[in-house]
C-alpha cells in the first residue's frame, strides 16, 4: 500500500503536497517523492526514508518548488527494495511522462519483456515504471492523446492500481484512474485535490468524489471534471459528497503518538458506535441493515465471517457471540485463504466481511467472490464510501473515526461493539435469547464506555510492568472461550510495534506444545476474568508457575485466587463474559504500546507495515 497525492489549481502545489504526504505517511514510509510542474518543465525529487528526509533533500539541493501542478507519493515497497530509484514519481524513457501509482500490476513482467524488445530501458525494479512506459509506447506508436493511451493501457493490464500521470508539455492536466486501490478527489472552484483518502485535503475542501473501480478522470485547470469509464470511454456524471471529518480527530493533540490517542478515544468511539443503535432505557437495538433483511438472518443456516489481521480476531469474537446468542453456526475465514480455495457458497448464504479501511484487497476480493455466487454480504467497516461499503448488500459502519496508527486499536473495539449488537438483534429475532438475558446484556452494553474509561486508569501500573519486560525475546498470551481471540490480538499488537516475538493460544492448548517454552525468562500474559472457565485458568497458571514462568494476569477487580499466584496483576471491571473482550483488550493494547515506547520504537509507523493492505 502507498499514499498518493496531487494538486491542480491556482495555489502553489509544493506546500499542499508536503503537508498531504505527512498525513498519508501512515500508508507507507519506505520512501517518498514529489514532482512540481511549470510551463514546459518540472522539478522532481525523491528519496529513501520518511517525508522529513524528502524535505531536507529538497532544501539542501535548492530544488525549484514553484508551480501550481504537482503529484507526490509515499511508498510501501512491493516490487523493488526501498531506495531512491524505486521511489515514486517515476519518469518514462522520453522524460515526458511522470506518474505515481498505488497497487500491483500482476502481468508487469510479460509487459516488460515486450517493452525491452522495443528498445525501452528501466531504471527501477518497480511494476509502476513498466506501466508508465507501456502508456508511453502506446501513445507514441498510435499517435494518441495521453488520456486515450492511459485508457487503452489500463485495459491491457491485470492487477490493482490508482494512478496519477502528467505530461510535462501539458502541466495544466492530470489524469487519474482507479481499480482496486482507493482514490479520492477533492473539488473546489478552479482546483482539484487528489489523494488516497480525503484526509490530506480536508483543510482545503469538504467536497469529494470517490472514484469507483474502472473509472478515470481527466483534470484540466479551470475546467469541469471529465469522468469516464476506462473500458469504453463512456462519459460519467459524478456525485459529489460532503465530507464530515473533524480535523481534531486527525491530530495527535497532547499525545506523543496516534496509537495512544486512539487507545484513549475508545470510550467515545464505542459510544459513537452504539449511538442511535442501542436505546438503553427501552432495551431496543436498531440496525437498518439487519431490520431490512430480517428474514435472511432469521432463516440463515450458517454465517461465514471473512477478514484479515485484527479484523479477523474481531471476527473470531463474532463467532462466539453469534453462536451463543443467535444460535447460528459460524465459520471465520482469512480473506486471503477464502478467496483462493474455491469455498462452498450457496445462494442466500450469509457472509459478513470486516475491514477497518473498507479497502483491504483480499477482503474486497472475497466479497466479490461471495456476491458472484449469489451470497448475501453484510459489511462492517469504518470508512464511509469505501469500496467494501459500496459493494455489500447491507452493512453497518463502526463510527470509530479516522484511525492513523498502523496498529489498530479503537477500530477493533468498535467492530466488536457492532458484532455484539448484531448477535443480540439476530438472537432476539430468532428467539434464541430470553428477554431477561437480552435486557441484561443491553443494559451492560450501555455501561461499556464507562468501564473502558475506568480501565484506562491502569496505564501507570502497566508502564511499570513494561519496564521490567522491555528486553525479553518472547511473550506468550493465553485466554479461554471468547477471550482466546483477545489473547491473539494482544500478541499481534506486541509483535507489530515492539518487534518482540509473541504468540497467542487457548489456555488449555498450552500443554499440547507451548508449555515446552516455559521457563523463568518467559513472561505469560493470561486473561483470567471470573466468568468463563475461571477454575480451569487457575490450573493453567499453576502449571506455568511450576515451571518458573512469570505470570501477568488480567483479572477482575476483587479477584483473590489468581492475584495470589500471579507475579503482576492488572485489574479490570467485571462484566458479562459476552462483553468482556471490550474491557480485557485495553490493558493488552497499553502493554504493547508502553513496551514499544520504552524500547524507542516508532509506535505509529512500525517497520514493514502499512495501515491498510490494498495489495495482495
Amino acid at each position: 500500500m502507498c499514499g498518493i497525492i496531487g494538486y491542480l489549481g491556482y495555489r502553489e502545489a509544493y506546500p499542499i503536497l508536503i503537508k498531504g504526504l505527512k498525513k498519508l505517511e501512515y500508508r507507507g514510509y519506505d520512501s517518498s517523492g514529489i514532482a512540481i510542474f511549470y510551463e514546459n518543465g518540472y522539478s522532481l525529487c525523491k528519496t529513501k526514508g520518511r517525508v522529513c528526509e524528502l524535505e531536507k533533500k529538497i532544501s539542501s539541493y535548492k530544488i525549484k518548488t514553484s508551480g501550481t501542478t504537482g503529484i507526490g507519493h509515499t511508498r510501501w515497497a512491493t516490487h523493488g527494495i526501498p531506495d531512491d530509484l524505486n521511489a515514486h514519481p517515476h519518469v518514462s524513457n522520453s522524460n515526458d511522462l511522470i506518474m505515481i501509482h498505488n497497487g500491483i500490476i500482476e502481468n508487469y513482467h510479460a509487459i516488460k519483456i515486450i517493452l525491452l524488445k522495443n528498445g525501452f530501458t528501466f531504471k527501477s525494479e518497480t511494476d509502476t515504471e513498466v506501466l508508465l512506459n507501456l502508456i508511453e509506447y502506446i501513445k507514441k506508436e498510435n499517435k494518441l492523446s495521453l488520456e486515450e493511451a492511459v485508457r487503452i493501457s489500463l485495459n491491457e493490464i491485470v492487477g490493482a492500481y490508482s494512478i496519477a500521470i502528467v505530461d510535462k508539455s501539458h502541466p495544466e492536466t492530470i489524469i487519474i484512474a482507479k481499480l482496486g486501490s482507493p482514490l479520492a478527489l477533492g473539488i473546489n472552484d478552479k482546483e482539484f485535490f487528489i489523494a488516497s483518502d480525503p484526509i490530506p485535503f480536508i483543510d482545503y475542501t469538504k467536497n469529494a468524489i470517490y472514484l469507483k473501480d474502472g473509472e478515470m478522470a481527466i483534470l484540466r485547470k479551470g475546467k469541469e471534471l471529465d469522468l469516464r469509464k476506462i473500458l469504453d470511454n463512456h462519459r460519467l456524471y459524478p456525485i459529489i459528497k460532503r465530507l464530515q471529518i473533524n480535523l481534531k480527530k486527525i491530530e495527535k493533540g497532547e499525545y506523543k503518538y496516534f496509537m495512544l490517542k486512539e487507545i484513549y478515544e475508545q470510550p467515545k468511539t464505542i459510544l459513537d458506535t452504539l449511538r442511535g443503535r442501542l436505546l438503553i432505557s427501552e432495551k431496543i437495538i436498531c440496525i437498518d441493515g439487519i431490520e431490512s433483511n430480517k428474514d435472511i438472518f432469521i432463516n440463515a443456516k450458517s454465517i461465514t465471517i471473512v477478514a484479515c489481521g485484527t479484523s479477523w480476531h474481531a471476527g473470531l469474537i463474532g463467532e462466539y457471540l453469534l453462536e451463543e446468542l443467535a444460535r447460528i453456526p459460524v465459520e471465520v475465514e482469512y480473506a486471503s485463504e477464502f478467496r483462493y480455495r474455491n469455498p462452498i457458497i450457496e445462494k442466500k448464504d450469509v457472509i459478513i466481511v470486516i475491514s477497518q479501511s473498507g479497502e483491504t484487497a483480499d477482503t474486497l476480493a472475497a466479497l466479490k467472490l461471495a456476491k458472484s455466487k449469489g451470497a448475501f454480504v453484510f459489511g462492517i467497516c469504518n470508512v464511509v464510501g469505501s469500496s467494501i461499503a459500496r459493494n455489500v448488500d447491507a452493512g453497518a459502519y463502526t463510527h470509530a473515526g479516522p484511525e492513523i496508527g498502523v496498529a489498530s486499536t479503537k477500530s477493533f473495539t468498535a467492530q466488536i461493539t457492532v458484532l455484539v449488537l448484531l448477535a443480540l438483534k439476530i438472537g432476539k429475532y430468532r428467539s434464541s435469547i430470553n428477554d431477561n438475558r437480552y435486557k441484561c446484556l443491553c443494559h451492560e452494553l450501555g455501561l461499556i464506555p464507562e468501564k473502558v474509561n475506568h480501565t484506562l486508569k491502569i496505564d501507570n501500573s502497566i508502564r511499570k510492568i513494561s519496564e521490567v519486560y522491555q528486553n525479553v525475546n518472547n511473550f506468550l498470551y493465553l485466554g479461554r472461550g471468547i477471550n482466546f481471540p483477545v489473547a491473539l490480538e494482544g500478541a499481534l499488537k506486541l509483535k507489530e510495534i515492539s518487534y518482540i516475538h509473541a504468540e497467542g493460544y487457548p489456555a488449555a492448548e498450552m500443554k499440547h506444545g507451548p508449555i515446552a517454552l516455559i521457563d523463568e525468562n518467559m513472561p505469560v500474559v493470561i486473561i483470567a476474568t471470573k466468568k468463563g472457565c475461571y477454575e480451569k485458568i487457575v490450573g493453567n497458571i499453576q502449571e506455568i508457575k511450576a515451571r518458573k514462568g512469570k505470570i501477568i494476569a488480567i483479572v477482575n477487580e476483587g479477584d483473590i485466587q489468581v492475584s495470589m499466584l500471579a507475579d503482576y496483576v492488572i485489574k479490570v471491571p467485571e462484566i458479562s463474559e459476552e462483553l468482556s473482550p471490550l474491557v480485557t483488550v485495553i490493558p493488552l493494547q497499553l502493554l504493547a504500546y508502553q513496551i514499544a515506547y520504552i524500547r524507542g520504537e516508532n509506535v505509529d509507523q512500525p517497520r514493514n507495515l502499512a495501515k491498510s493492505v490494498t495489495v495482495e
